[in-house]
């Protein structure tokens, strides 16, 4: 086994427990398709997807039932084949009421892909294959849920030598990435090619944290002569998967304040965007489902399940057992940088990573007492600010005074404390409103 301090890593960040065990070896399993899904038009940054069905119509799996809007959009796609039942607001993860598209699942189907088959690559454009990938719906599915064809649209006079393929899922209790990389390898050194194809990158570094060395051993075994694709391991720590992190880790660059990846000649992709980018040219398949880790001691059995877009939170978590009497929050991605969840009605979304549920004594809220200058937050951030000035400020609503001390290089990835995160992201918020009205003004 390789050692978890052996390899590359980045300056500062911390060491939380893993908490991994319970959805280490679960293999990923399809969930049984739901009776409806509920499949929100805004899933991703950007402009949200506009209706090409009504209610009433039937609709198959695959098949396209929401157009981009603009560039900065992609499209959505029926998770199942059934009939549009309406068109209205429903619940969102983000706590607001959304325009959604409620499909009822054809129980008699096969749930056969709409138009399944391959997508030529080879000899296709650039421009070719950025539009199959809008068109096939692709957002990064590592939480931020970015438009993928929007990232890999380099700028004229910019240049990728340096594709980075993030497998790190350095946020505790989350094994989806880890699983994708054992049970998918075909599809992500698939989708590492023809991304290496699209960008024109000299080099793929495949980037994994040593605590999954089953993951680094198999795909290095995997890697054909022909690829030019190197596995890396990385130090466990957090939070290593973060791009900027990542990168200074491996390739040893600095991204600029204010500056993106590209502006040092790399790209950065989740593991599963590229595994979900190899399915779509292997078999026509669109963003329609995506792997994500049901885990954490309120749920009573932990898995790692394949799911269609749309599926109820409550349905999954009744597939899994149910929680316990003890659970006192549920939370969509990882409980660093996640998003508690209100309600049980909401549906999962193309950037769900994980639902992690915590009880009582995990999720209670801690005493806050009054900084004594210790400085562990200045070790723990991994882009050097200091969170506990910033705090300060934040607390007495000194917003301007924070873009001095560079607020907005912060990652949020709570490495200081979460209460800490929670104030630099309402700080950040009402800058970018102000800046927005100056700029409006002007």
């Amino acid at each position: 086994m390789i050692g978890a301090t052996q390899g590359r890593t980045f300056r500062h960040g911390i060491h939380p427990e893993e908490h991994k065990e319970q959805t280490l070896g679960s293999l990923i399993q399809r969930m049984p398709f739901p009776a409806e899904v509920v499949l929100p038009l805004s899933q991703h940054l950007g402009a949200s997807s506009k209706p090409v069905v009504k209610s009433g119509d039937k609709v198959y799996r695959g098949q396209l039932i929401a157009a981009a809007d603009g560039f900065m959009s992609v499209p959505l796609h029926a998770s199942v084949t059934g009939q549009v039942t309406a068109i209205e607001k429903r619940h969102h993860p983000s706590g607001k009421m959304v325009e959604a598209i409620i499909i009822a699942s054809d129980l008699n189907s096969p749930q056969t892909l709409f138009n399944e088959g391959p997508i030529a690559w080879q000899h296709s454009s650039t421009k070719e294959l950025l539009t199959a990938i809008q068109g096939g719906g692709f957002v990064g599915l590592g939480g931020a849920a970015f438009p993928t064809h929007v990232k890999f649209s380099v700028p004229d006079g910019k240049r990728v030598r340096f594709l980075l393929i993030n497998g790190c899922e350095c946020e505790p209790y989350l094994t989806t990435d880890h699983r994708i990389m054992l049970e998918y390898a075909d599809a992500i050194l698939l989708g590492i090619r023809i991304v290496q194809h699209l960008l024109g990158a000299e080099k793929t570094y495949l980037s994994v944290e040593n605590n999954k060395w089953d993951a680094i051993r198999m795909l290095r075994e995997r890697i054909p002569a022909d690829l030019a694709c190197e596995v890396i391991p990385l130090q466990t720590k957090y939070p290593q998967g973060a791009e900027k992190m990542l990168i200074a880790a491996v390739l040893h660059r600095e991204v600029p304040s204010g500056r993106l990846p590209i502006d040092v000649q790399v790209m950065v992709s989740n593991v599963g965007t590229v595994a979900g980018i190899g399915d779509l040219f292997a078999y026509g398949q669109p963003l329609i489902e995506r792997v994500v880790t049901v885990t954490g001691p309120g749920i009573k059995h932990p898995s790692t399940l394949l799911i269609p877009l749309g599926t109820r939170l409550s349905d999954i978590l009744d597939y899994c057992g149910g929680i316990s009497a003890a659970t006192r929050q549920v939370i969509f991605g990882g409980p660093m940088m996640g998003s508690p969840q209100a309600r049980l009605d909401v549906p999962i979304l193309k950037g769900t990573s994980g639902i992690v549920c915590l009880t009582e004594v995990l999720a209670t809220d801690r005493k806050e007492y009054a900084c004594i200058r210790c400085s562990a937050c200045l070790d723990a951030c991994p882009v050097f600010l200091n969170p506990s000035q910033l705090g300060s400020l934040a607390k007495n609503g000194r917003y301007e005074d924070m873009l001095g001390l560079h607020i907005m290089d912060c990652i949020e990835c709570g490495s200081c404390s979460i209460p800490l995160v929670q104030r630099f992201k309402v700080a950040k918020g009402l800058i970018r409103v102000k800046q927005q009205k100056k700029k409006a003004a002007a």
